[in-house]
């Protein structure tokens, strides 16, 4: 494993607003003798397309990223820095850990295993969506866990046709449709009834919610696959239909809006220093 000597935090700031627990790890890092660089307490990013932290202000050469907060953390901060290739540290000071490799009480334990370079790299698949519009591509983004287009306001189900590889498949009448990756399958997917999937699997997942249809069971794809929804006419009814990404950012559709949704060239690197299995982390939550 590579020798990491430059680290930088990532801290979701409702979970440690005071930073003392980010200080805490970098203050044990720098006194090392590592480099270890926080965010700025102050950045706001409420006007960019970012969530935790400005991929455009964070130093080049990295060799980790250690994300404070939960599982909804360190997914956004695998979407906001896909393009760094930095393999990052999940640790839990949130409620739900299930991606993160450590709980807060043994991130020393974790550091230590680190830089005595005894961790693994756990690749995960992403995926890339891209919104078209009368033939012009009007939004794009990456997900680490899913994309999910569904109604947005009035409990009224939406129409709409599903293509791979420019094929028909099926259309639905339904609450919407999740297209997850394996890592996705423990998310909505699974609330949607969908299956469980080792999560370093490459593949693709589509999964109705709610559908009119008795019909309802997910289809797993190959990671080479093409997914296309367009978005039938919507009954003359008015548009209250969305495409989100990760749960977090999204966009809206219309009726005719083409939703095209591929294997992205990034992947998230998560570091691995927890000797659990994924099936052993399976069972425990499923108790």
């Amino acid at each position: 494993m590579k020798k990491m000597n430059r680290f930088f935090i990532v801290t979701n700031k409702t979970k440690d607003p005071d930073f003392k627990f980010t200080y805490e790890i970098a203050d044990y890092l720098n006194k090392l003798g590592f480099t270890c660089i926080t965010q700025d307490i102050h950045e706001d990013l409420r006007y960019t397309k970012f969530r935790y932290t400005n991929c455009d202000t964070i130093p080049e050469d990295l060799d980790c990223i250690i994300v404070l907060g939960g599982d909804g953390t360190l997914i956004q901060a695998s979407r906001d820095l896909h393009t760094r290739n930095v393999p990052m540290l999940g640790v839990n000071i949130g409620t739900l850990g299930f991606l993160t490799d450590v709980e807060k009480d043994n991130i020393f334990e974790a550091l230590t295993a680190i830089i005595q370079q005894n961790y693994e790299i756990d690749s995960r698949m992403m995926i890339e969506g891209k919104v078209y519009r009368n033939g012009e591509l009007i939004y794009e983004n990456t997900a680490l866990n899913d994309i999910v287009i569904n109604r947005n306001g009035t409990l009224r189900v939406i129409d709409f046709d599903v293509y791979v590889n420019g094929e028909f498949l099926n259309n639905y009448s339904a609450d919407g449709v999740i297209i997850a990756t394996a890592t996705g399958s423990t998310g909505y997917s699974l609330s949607a009834g969908g299956p469980i999937v080792q999560p370093n699997a490459e593949m693709m997942m589509i999964t109705p919610i709610c559908p009119h249809t008795l019909n309802k069971r997910s289809i797993i794809l190959s990671d080479n696959d093409t997914i296309e929804i367009v978005m039938s006419d919507n009954k003359g009814l008015k548009e209250e239909r969305v495409a989100s990404f990760d749960g977090e950012l999204f966009c809206k559709t219309i009726s005719g809006d083409r939703i095209v949704i591929t294997k992205s060239k990034y992947k998230a690197d998560f570091i691995k220093t927890s000797k659990l299995s994924f099936l052993q982390r399976i069972s425990t939550k499923l108790r």
